[in-house]
């Protein structure tokens, strides 16, 4: 028979046999996630408003009047409902004068360099459109309210500029989805871009 002592050693033995035994499990912190957003395959029609410029737009985008006061009457916004998004298209006639060129390209450039307190960087980039246009392209990284803008002209006619906005400055790394969505609709206007 087992003396009162060697079986407590023996019951502390296999309590901390036991107990070593078991693995705990691993607590692992969930990682940062984003609400997953829907995006439909891209689909353009052409513009039906009468202004002196004409493109394809988004076929689930509306288009609408610029309602703000100091607006023109050929600026639009192209309003994305499901994004919470609008592209505004502002135009402004050239009439061959050099002078209101000059003055619409530096308003284009400090329109764009407002966003330099809150961007992290801004790109500039110069393309050649199919229809022989040049765009001047800006993508503004950072919380910005308006990531990506452009202008583009003929020299003595025509002024297009164009940026996407968005009602929040905050969370752009959770909206590229949307920003990337809403840039190639931006370059498929650029492409499909014709004077009137």
């Amino acid at each position: 028979m087992l003396k009162p002592l060697s079986l407590v050693s023996f019951a502390i033995f296999l309590t901390t046999f036991y107990s070593c035994g078991k693995k705990e499990p691993d607590y692992i912190p969930k990682p940062k996630g984003f609400n997953r957003i829907n995006l439909p395959a891209h689909s353009y029609v052409k513009m039906a408003e009468v202004h002196p410029y004409t493109f394809e737009v988004s076929k689930y985008a509306k288009v609408r009047p610029d309602t703000f006061r100091t607006a023109g009457k050929d600026w639009i916004f192209i309003n994305y409902p499901q994004f919470n998004a609008n592209i505004q298209i502002t135009y402004k006639p050239v009439e061959n004068d050099p002078a209101k060129l000059k003055a619409f390209i530096n308003d284009s450039y400090k329109l764009t360099v407002k966003h330099q307190i809150r961007a992290s960087s801004i790109q500039e980039q110069k393309i050649k459109l199919e229809s022989g246009l040049t765009a001047m392209v800006f993508k503004i990284e950072g919380d910005v309210p308006s990531p990506y803008q452009f202008y583009t002209t003929d020299s003595t006619k025509h002024f297009l500029r164009g940026a996407i906005y968005f009602p929040t400055s905050t969370k752009n790394d959770s909206l590229a989805p949307v920003i990337d969505y809403l840039q190639k609709d931006m370059i498929r206007l650029l492409s499909t871009l014709e004077w009137r």
